[in-house]
């Protein structure tokens, strides 16, 4: 258990004109809102892909659907390895330590590269055998694999601008990030509606063409990232990103937390696609409802998942203050603001049901599927969001295994046969699916908060 012997204990720490966030309302407010749009913008580009590849050809829609699957699973799983950059950065601004928050980056930047290597190299050579082990058609898995290349080789520049964005962000910088993955979707936008129609002079078109769109936008992230780290003057002045910082956290620091979050990640993320699996053997218009679930829940969790990087950020430099004030009012204050907009966000989406469904299909079977599975799924937004803000700052004040082993208990454990027996066995459908991912998101929640508020509760006199 990580506690502090005394709240007011002292720390050394390095002079510098560096303002340290309180951990307020309006300090968490200010840093959410641009890391939200910034999630928000990851979800446009991969929306805009479908769209327009959708509309040029449906044979085409599901290359690039079965080719950004394989991808999805690694590319979340390489992100939380670079958590540790963002804990690390925020922690070291708590201790008044800035200037070694450049060496942070610098480390976090060759991991991410490193990463953005090996996991593009994993993809470009197993994309092909993993599509056809997985029992598809010659000419679907040949042409989901061409895809699932192009999307291999912007790895490594996705996870350099990733790094990037939340060293910026863990330093209360995330209007820039914002901004910039804004005019990538512009070029992601623009790229698709040239190259993927085929009217290009170059011979590619439909899925290929839109993930050398993707490829483009990335590039152009992570170069305008980096040119304006490199112009901005605190970036040299203030958080030392080139000078030597001999005291700066050690690599192994950085894995750790990486490695910790990285496997909650892909033990949730592999735990909902098994779900996508059990909604295939019930039926094909099963697995069509459940996608349509999905996709509404993956841009609601946008939400959460802002709000728990802002927290993760206070918590974090709460923590290197030593001051269990900091870190208790800055939770809280995470898991208030999560539930709050959660629970009106569902409300939103119970009256609006069906008119959200009809954006997606006007198959009448398919709605009648749809309509009460999305219904039912509001039960589970809240604590689904919560138990991400929770996790994030667990990790933020250094408890990074506990929300691992939760997640591996909560969603490997205990959602993913609970649904195959209340979907397969209990003749449920797809609302047995639901319900089982409302149980384990009450579980992930309940414990993550109890955790929290165990570590960071007032010591005694």
């Amino acid at each position: 258990m990580r506690t502090f012997g005394i709240e007011k204990e002292n720390v050394n720490k390095q002079k510098a004109d560096v303002q340290v966030a309180d951990g307020g309302l309006g300090e968490i407010l200010r840093l959410s809102g641009p890391v939200i749009l910034s999630r928000l913008g990851i979800m446009t580009m991969g929306l805009t892909d479908a769209i327009v590849v959708g509309h040029y050809s449906s044979v085409e829609l599901g290359y690039h659907a079965l080719g950004w699957a394989p991808t999805m699973v690694v590319l979340t799983t390489a992100i939380g390895l670079l958590t540790g950059i963002q804990v690390l950065t925020a922690q070291l601004i708590g201790e008044r330590r800035p200037t070694d928050t450049g060496a942070v980056l610098r480390r976090g930047l060759i991991f991410s590269l490193v990463i953005g290597i090996v996991s593009g190299a994993l993809l470009h050579f197993g994309a092909a055998p993993f599509m056809h082990v997985m029992g598809l058609e010659a000419s679907l898995a040949d042409g989901a694999s061409r895809v699932a290349r192009v999307f291999a080789w912007s790895m490594p520049a996705f996870l350099l601008s990733t790094a990037l964005t939340i060293w910026l962000e863990a330093l209360e910088k995330p209007v820039p990030a914002m901004l910039l993955m804004g005019l990538a979707n512009i070029v992601n936008i623009a790229a698709n509606l040239w190259l993927v129609p085929g009217t290009s002079p170059f011979a590619i078109d439909g899925a290929v063409a839109s993930a050398v769109s993707t490829f483009s936008a990335r590039a152009v992230l992570v170069v305008t990232l980096f040119a304006y780290v490199l112009w901005w003057p605190r970036a040299r002045n203030d958080y030392g990103v080139f000078s030597a910082a001999p005291d700066a956290p050690s690599w192994r620091a950085l894995a750790r937390i990486g490695i910790a979050s990285a496997g909650s990640l892909f033990v949730e993320s592999g735990a909902f696609a098994g779900m996508n699996i059990i909604a295939g053997l019930i039926s094909g218009i099963a697995a069509a409802a459940w996608s349509i679930v999905l996709n509404v829940t993956a841009v609601v969790f946008m939400i959460p998942l802002g709000l728990a990087a802002a927290t993760a950020v206070l918590v974090g430099r709460g923590y290197g203050e030593r001051s269990l004030a900091h870190i208790r009012r800055s939770g809280m204050l995470g898991f208030a603001l999560s539930f709050a907009a959660l629970t009106i966000i569902s409300v939103l989406i119970w009256g609006f049901a069906d008119i959200i469904v009809a954006a997606y299909t006007s198959d009448p079977a398919l709605t009648v599927l749809a309509v009460p599975a999305l219904l039912l799924s509001c039960l589970f937004f809240t604590a689904d969001g919560l138990q991400v803000v929770a996790a994030n700052a667990l990790r933020a004040r250094n408890d990074v295994w506990l929300p691992t082993l939760t997640h591996t208990i909560s969603y490997g454990c205990v959602m993913l046969p609970l649904g195959w027996f209340l979907a397969l066995q209990m003749g449920l459908g797809i609302q047995g699916i639901v319900w089982a991912v409302i149980l384990a998101s009450l579980l992930a929640a309940g414990f993550l908060l109890a955790r929290f508020w165990w570590l960071s509760r007032p010591l005694s006199q």
